[in-house]
């Protein structure tokens, strides 16, 4: 075959952002390619190179997010894992079967189920092994299966599998017409669509997966709990996720662990399908001779690699990085043992820990986005009542397929012992057809008015049938079949006797998963918020940095003051430049009313652009920065001082409604990315102004409405939280600006490149929430200070 120039390639075409294939290459493929191919004739067309992407890149992302990243709400499978464990029924791998070898299973799902990679499938398997990575394992491993340390599964050559009775419980009615079936990529054999399960695997598992613009993660939870919550749900369809949350505590990891996060916290990511769950390892004490002690660590944060947590607390030892701990040594058998030695016996554990939290995964945040598609393929995020509902509803309509099913069967049944009757009643004559007739059934539906498939039943009977015990027992077995029939018709008919059955069902299910039972009690302990310990300033190297923050919110630091040949990306530009230590802490306050901290140590230290704000805290889409401030870092003891002090440090927090109030800075601190709430807004407002007060005891304001007040700082009140009291009444507009200062010096505003100083404050000083009056002449007519 003749080979293409590079120069061939690809040439624009006239239409702007368009390639098209040259005529060169056109010729020569066409005279290629005209060739037929099993009985096909092969052409080649002209597309354009962005139509053709647009078409397979469309095709390649639906693929992804429907066919392979995204479970199905239902029964929380990806194509994968469904197919893997059908497959395993196929081969009758159930809890009492022997083990077979992972490589025959891997060949069965890939040769007739699943056209992909072996590896892929096989580390499916794996995972759904791991007693460590899926809350309730749905297959039994025999061999090396991997560790929490990290280390890898033995080739599927030498590990075996089975079904856990877990997944046996996910394909119960799975040959009663319970759901529908599809054939397999190759046509030869069908497969499910969905597993008619009663145990709600998408909550009870979790799933986690990137499709192509979205994503899912799903924690494990306690399955004892979602039974409960259904079983509230089925009486109560119209019960919200807050309801929902009084059975279902929140997320229960395999791991175990602690879960630092309040209830109403949980309540609303829970109630949005999005969040994160902030996640601690366990520790106690052990108290040793002298008054020595040493931290035991006996479960460590979900998806954490013991041997790689190990390594990076070794690696803060040797490099000095951690003022607090002297060694650690893993004592770890079948159950996690991590001992920490402190420096000396006057380090508080919790200090300790503290330290560790901030610098290891011995503490994580785990995403909430439970994006899934639905019973129509649709994906979506759905909220925890959304996701119970959609189960519910799969097993109403299980539970009536099931029942239509053996209602089918019951009929047929009882249509074939009714033909038995018949041959007992008039048994002679049926003996003589069958002996003399040349086409004895013709004759038997003709004389004794049976159906086909009665006919076809009677000469089939074996002679030892015709027994006068025989004949009871089929009398008794339509007896029996004729009360379940009614019974069955009942159900399918009764939507409250359907509610029960459901009800009855998941009890029984709960029964295996019950405190008694190996998997029943929860593992993940729900703390609360947890306590803000701040190290002291003696546990960091303190350094002088410089903070950068720039226009579209690239945050840095650099050593030293010196910000002489500052660069920013193309279009940005300098906002904030703070110089401070790398022992402080760092208030950012988000025009949400919202309070973050960052700590200046962590800050990433280069002459480049640094990282986005966005990546180090939860600022939601559509908000901003609206300032940043240092505040030097703290213990817990000092601050207690602070607070009790007059002279605490104090910040003024607004919004643009012309509410506000003073706050400690005590309250503005947090240890969560998300933040901390502390302006509370109405709908469409948004946060003004967060400003330290220092020496300050007047505030003046400036609305749109070119009205400006000024009243004493000592009239606002100090505030934990809240929307605060009024600063300034707006009939029409909102705050334009706001500058605090010393009564007796006055406020300063900048016009035309020179400084005004204003000292005669007295005539617009009012009690707070006046309207105000006009400002000073010369003041700028945009209303801002401009300082």
């Amino acid at each position: 075959m003749e080979y293409l120039s590079s120069q061939d390639a690809l040439v624009p075409s006239q239409i702007m952002g368009t390639y098209t294939l040259s005529q060169a290459v056109l010729c020569k493929l066409k005279n290629a390619g005209k060739t037929k191919k099993r009985g096909v004739l092969q052409t080649i067309e002209d597309v354009s190179f962005d139509q053709a992407l647009e078409e397979r890149y469309l095709a390649y992302a639906l693929s992804t997010i429907m066919s392979r990243s995204l479970p199905d709400v239902r029964d929380g499978f990806k194509p994968v894992h469904r197919r893997l464990i059908y497959a395993m029924q196929q081969l009758k791998l159930n809890p009492q079967s022997p083990f077979k070898k992972c490589a025959r299973i891997v060949g069965d799902v890939m040769g007739k189920f699943h056209p992909h990679g072996d590896a892929a499938i096989y580390g499916a398997l794996v995972r759904l092994a791991q007693d460590f990575s899926v809350r309730y394992p749905l297959i039994e491993g025999q061999g090396n299966f991997g560790n929490i340390d990290g280390d890898g599964a033995a080739a599927m050559r030498y590990t075996e599998a089975r079904l856990s009775h877990v997944a046996l419980i996910m394909m119960e009615g799975l040959d009663q017409n319970c759901v529908d079936f599809r054939p397999t990529y190759d046509g030869e054999t069908v497969e499910p669509l969905v597993f008619p399960t009663f145990f709600p695997n998408l909550l009870a598992n979790g799933s986690t997966g990137i499709a192509v613009g979205m994503a899912t993660s799903i924690p494990p939870h306690n399955v004892e709990e979602v039974y409960k919550a259904l079983h509230y749900l089925i009486d109560h369809p119209k019960a919200t996720t807050r309801d929902l949350m009084d059975f279902i505590q929140g997320p229960d990891f395999p791991t175990g662990g602690l879960l630092m996060e309040e209830k109403e916290d949980l309540i609303q990511a829970y109630e949005t399908g999005r969040g994160s769950f902030r996640l601690r390892a366990h520790w106690f004490v052990e108290e040793q001779k002298g008054g020595n002690f040493k931290v035991i660590i006996d479960k460590i944060p979900y998806m954490v690699e013991k041997a790689k947590l190990i390594e990076k607390i070794a690696s803060l030892i040797l490099e000095r990085k951690n003022a607090f701990l002297d060694d650690v040594q893993d004592e770890s058998t079948e159950d996690i043992r991590l001992v920490l030695y402190p420096k000396n016996r006057n380090v508080a554990p919790e200090v300790l820990m503290e330290s560790l939290y901030q610098q290891t995964d011995l503490e994580v945040r785990f995403p909430l986005n439970m994006n899934v598609l639905n019973a129509q393929n649709v994906p979506g995020v759905m909220s925890l009542q959304e996701v119970l509902q959609a189960f519910v509803q799969h097993t109403f309509l299980v539970l009536q397929r099931q029942t239509q099913n053996r209602l089918d069967f019951i009929y047929e049944r009882l249509q074939i012992l009714q033909g038995f009757l018949i041959v007992y009643r008039n048994l002679d004559d049926v003996i003589r057809i069958i002996r003399e007739e040349d086409e004895p059934k013709a004759v038997l539906i003709q004389q004794f008015e049976l159906q086909d498939n009665q006919a076809e039943s009677i000469l089939n009977m074996r002679l030892r049938s015709l027994r006068k015990l025989q004949e009871m027992e089929i009398r008794k077995e339509l007896d029996d079949l004729s009360q379940e029939q009614d019974a069955l018709r009942d159900l399918l008919t009764n939507e409250g006797k359907q509610r029960k059955h459901l009800q009855k069902t998941f009890k029984d299910h709960m029964k295996h998963f019950g405190p008694a039972s190996p998997l029943g009690p929860r593992r993940t302990r729900l703390c609360g918020k947890a306590e803000e310990i701040f190290l002291p300033v003696e546990s960091f190297e303190k350094e002088e940095i410089t903070l950068i923050c720039s226009q579209k919110n690239w945050i840095r630091a650099i050593k030293g003051t010196d910000t002489a040949n500052l660069k920013y990306k193309e279009g940005d530009q300098e906002r904030f430049l703070l110089p401070c230590s790398t022992a402080d802490k760092i208030l950012v306050f988000a025009t949400n009313g919202r309070a973050y901290t960052l700590d200046a140590h962590k800050m990433t230290r280069t002459k480049g652009q640094g990282d986005s704000l966005r990546l180090l805290i939860d600022i939601p889409d559509g908000e901003d920065v609206l300032a940043l401030h240092i505040l030097p870092l703290r213990t817990a003891e000092a601050e207690k001082m602070e607070e009790e002090a007059e002279n605490s440090p104090l910040f003024f927090v607004g919004s643009q409604a012309g509410y506000g109030f003073r706050v400690s800075a005590h309250h503005l601190l947090t240890q969560t990315k998300s933040g901390r709430a502390v302006l509370l807004l109405k709908d469409k407002e948004r946060a003004a102004f967060c400003l330290p007060i220092q020496d300050k005891d007047t505030a003046v304001l400036i609305g749109t409405n070119r009205k400006m007040v000024a009243f004493p700082l000592a009239d606002v009140p100090i505030l934990a939280k809240g929307r605060g009291v009024r600063l300034q009444k707006y009939n029409k507009g909102y705050l334009s600006d706001i500058q605090l200062c010393r009564q007796e010096t006055g406020f300063v505003w900048a016009r035309g490149g020179q400084r005004h100083t204003f000292t005669a404050i007295q005539d617009w000083m009012v009690h707070r929430g006046a309207t105000g009056r006009l400002p000073p002449p010369l003041f700028p007519r945009d209303n801002l200070f401009h300082n």
